[in-house]
């Protein structure tokens, strides 16, 4: 079978060869490898020139994207910040117009200053910081050559990383495992600090030195890891974890995050600080000179270096693994463990990890823990799922319930993405430029892409790529949600975009008008806005979420700012179209405000009169859309593909627009209730929603007779009346029905509760 010919992408730089803690677990001057002692204290001007080229050139041979680079060592801050400038900006330079540069330093801490941080942040370099937990467990290992505790050094680091001006370089925490430490202790030591990712690393050892096992356990590594994670499932995986991320995407078939997972092939090299190529620096653990290449960047290419056969054989999956690992059933999530871990005297390589028996236990657990919670909605519901589907039942559902529906559906946007990325046609450079961006920048700035795919119109896209409306549908539709992902992110990187209809669009933040002549267009961010080159014309637009825009060509998505709610008006979205009514063309800045004084009014009468609607409103609508009717009519809709927008024509009163939000967003709650659990036949559906909503319509007008007076309460009692028997009617007909399933009847259960209390 042909193979793609192979390429590196992640290079790791040695500028300095030097450290000022002595860790014991290092594997840098602790294990069998000593060549660290004839190697120069930092690196010279001429090898990072060097390099910078070579990087330079293999990305420009293999038409990279993207290559990132860490600045390594040794603690590399040593090097100091005019040598590190330097490096940076020999990378930069050399990499200006081959392709994106993700720089990141990775440190033990504790010479970050702020000195350190305004560099870094000038040059774009993202920070990683070594902390093994608490302080006992830091301490165990983590400590100066006369014994004195990093702890302090470290979280005096962390919380510069953390100050609003250096949030977006943090990188996250790396933590090696000693399972003499109480896992939950470290776990809550690094959650506390807020760190963007943790990564978990089982500490280095061989078939020849085998890790410490204490106690009677055969897996102690599985215990202590699958302790943590219940702690991050059962708490709502809080913060990314790569290995439990890793593991999760190798069981659906997706890549891992890490290279001691999974079979992808090798894309990493080191550069030491006197020029020379070695392959990871893991296998420093294995024997003296494991990692050397004996090549380096003033007589060798990086295309020589692949050619190296520890490259080699690191090209090749699961055909480079043992016997053993190739029968195993779960060889596709381990991938044989860290290269490294496999070594033996006498077998090199060619072993199973020395720590399989714990990767088989975590993945397996892991394995059947997601396999338990995938068919739970057809069982018995957990007492929290039980709670939740109770409140929602009663035509309700606070803050958390509705955050809630809203992960479950953001869960489920991310698999469909996952879905159209399987579908990008071999060698569109494009679509893998953009997925690559889409998943480093999950990994530095999570929460900049959850807001982007939580996009009410990424499931709409995402299920007309899936029914085979077009490839080139996947590419635009990959490159707008990169590009916006990073603009969310303030990542200065540059994404290419190809453009439909002279339109570019930005999932959730809005569109600008190109001309019909531009096929694609190269989108630019930086800390201020971003910039837009189509068509040999460059654009400069000043981006602040929710402004409306300065120049006819950019239009930004309007946020209507509310107590305790804020609402996007989507008016600038192409696939907004999600509704059996037309949108609405961009509104007019005059039509914009009329829709936010009337949500200003809307909203102040749910939260007086209907508060136990407001919070689950707040937490769910994201946004809403406007819709056109010809007739004029009070006109309001919600899509089941869509989750977090509502359609609307603006009614003539502020009271009327607050009814049509309940409503609808009544049946958007419904959707995505029917979408996590199983509750009735498919010809029901209909009338599940029906009834739903009419009781939130029936409560509105109980509620608006209570408050009315004359003529205007009893037109409020009447209409409660009527929509409580149109939804009387519903229920009873679905109680009746032999196509409810147990969960089903227990949702009917409810909304009949809720009726008999609504006169």
């Amino acid at each position: 079978m042909d193979r793609p010919l192979p390429s590196l992408s992640q290079f790791v730089l040695k500028v300095h060869s030097r450290c000022d803690l002595a860790c014991d677990h290092c594997y840098v001057y602790e294990h069998a490898d000593s060549s660290w002692r004839g190697r120069p204290r930092a690196m010279a001007e001429k090898a990072m020139e060097k390099t910078a080229a070579r990087i330079a050139e293999h990305a420009r041979a293999h038409r990279l994207s993207l290559v990132q680079v860490v600045l390594h060592g040794g603690e590399p801050l040593l090097a100091g910040p005019i040598r590190l400038r330097k490096a940076a900006e020999e990378l930069y330079g050399a990499l200006d117009g081959v392709c994106a540069l993700d720089l990141r330093i990775h440190t033990n801490g504790v010479l970050l200053n702020e000195r350190f941080c305004d560099l870094f942040a000038e040059l774009a370099i993202k920070v990683g910081v070594s902390l093994d937990g608490d302080k006992a467990s830091n301490d165990r290992h983590r400590r100066y050559a006369d014994g004195r505790s990093s702890h302090p050094q470290v979280l005096r680091a962390v919380d510069l990383l953390n100050r609003p001006a250096y949030r977006r370089l943090f990188a996250g925490l790396l933590c090696t495992i000693d399972v003499e430490n109480d896992p939950l202790a470290v776990y809550d030591a690094l959650v506390a600090l807020r760190p963007p990712r943790i990564d978990f690393l089982l500490p280095h050892a061989t078939w020849d030195v085998p890790p410490p096992r204490p106690g009677a356990s055969a897996t102690p590594y599985a215990d202590w890891l699958g302790a943590i994670y219940r702690r991050w499932d059962g708490t709502g995986r809080p913060v990314p974890v790569r290995i439990f991320d890793s593991v999760l995407r190798t069981l659906r078939g997706e890549s891992s995050l890490t290279e001691s997972l999974g079979l992808a092939p090798a894309d990493l090299v080191v550069i030491e600080t006197d020029g020379t190529f070695e392959q990871a620096d893991s296998l420093k653990t294995a024997y003296d000179g494991a990692p050397v290449t004996g090549m380096d960047v003033f007589a060798n290419s990086l295309d020589e270096v692949l050619e190296h056969p520890g490259m080699l054989a690191r090209q090749l999956g699961v055909e480079q693994l043992s016997d053993q690992c190739r029968a195993c059933p779960v060889v596709s999530s381990c991938g044989g463990g860290l290269y490294a871990h496999r070594y033996r005297t006498g077998s090199g390589f060619d072993n199973p990890s020395v720590f399989c028996p714990d990767l088989m236990a975590l993945i397996t657990s892991i394995r059947d823990r997601e396999a338990a919670a995938a068919a739970q909605p057809a069982g018995p519901l957990r007492s929290g799922e039980a709670d939740d589907l109770d409140e929602l039942a009663t035509g309700f559902g606070g803050a958390d319930t509705v955050g809630r529906l809203a992960s479950a559906q953001l869960d489920l946007n991310r698999e469909l993405l996952a879905a159209v990325s399987e579908c990008a046609p071999v060698g569109d450079r494009a679509a893998a430029a953009a997925s690559e961006l889409l998943r480093q920048l999950d990994q530095d700035a999570p929460h900049a892409v959850d807001a982007v795919l939580a996009h009410p119109y990424t499931r709409p896209w995402a299920l007309r790529v899936l029914k085979g409306w077009g490839s080139g549908t996947i590419t635009a539709g990959l490159a707008e949600l990169a590009a916006a992902s990073a603009m969310r992110a303030r990542s200065e990187v540059t994404v290419v975009v190809p453009v439909s209809d002279g339109l570019l669009r930005l999932p959730g933040i809005g569109a600008v008008t190109l001309g019909h002549d531009s096929g694609h267009a190269e989108v630019a961010m930086d800390v201020e806005g971003f910039s837009v080159r189509a068509a040999g014309r460059m654009l400069r637009i000043a981006w602040e979420e929710g402004v409306d825009g300065l120049t006819p060509y950019w239009q930004p998505v309007r946020l209507v700012e509310l107590p305790g709610w804020t609402v996007a008006l989507e008016d600038t979205d192409p696939l907004r179209d999600a509704y059996e009514w037309p949108v609405a063309q961009r509104l007019s800045a005059g039509e914009a405000k009329m829709w936010a004084e009337d949500l200003t009014e809307a909203w102040s009468l749910v939260q007086r009169q209907l508060p136990l609607y407001g919070p689950g409103l707040a937490a769910g609508l994201r946004a809403i859309t406007p819709l056109h009717s010809s007739d004029g009519g009070d006109v309001g809709a919600a899509s089941r593909e869509a989750f977090g927008a509502v359609g609307a024509v603006r009614p003539g009163s502020p009271d009327l627009l607050a009814l049509l939000i309940i409503r609808e967003f009544q049946q958007m709650k419904l959707g995505a209730v029917l979408d996590r659990h199983d509750l009735c036949a498919g010809p029901l559906v209909g009338l599940m929603q029906e009834a739903y909503a009419q009781l939130a319509v029936a409560d509105f007008w109980r509620v608006r007779g209570l408050t009315a007076e004359g003529e205007s309460a009893r037109t409020a009692q009447a209409q409660c009346a009527d929509r409580r028997r149109q939804a009387a009617k519903a229920v009873e007909e679905l109680a009746g029905s032999d196509a409810l399933t147990p969960l089903g009847e227990r949702f009917v259960a409810g909304m009949t509760s809720r009726l008999h209390a609504i006169d």
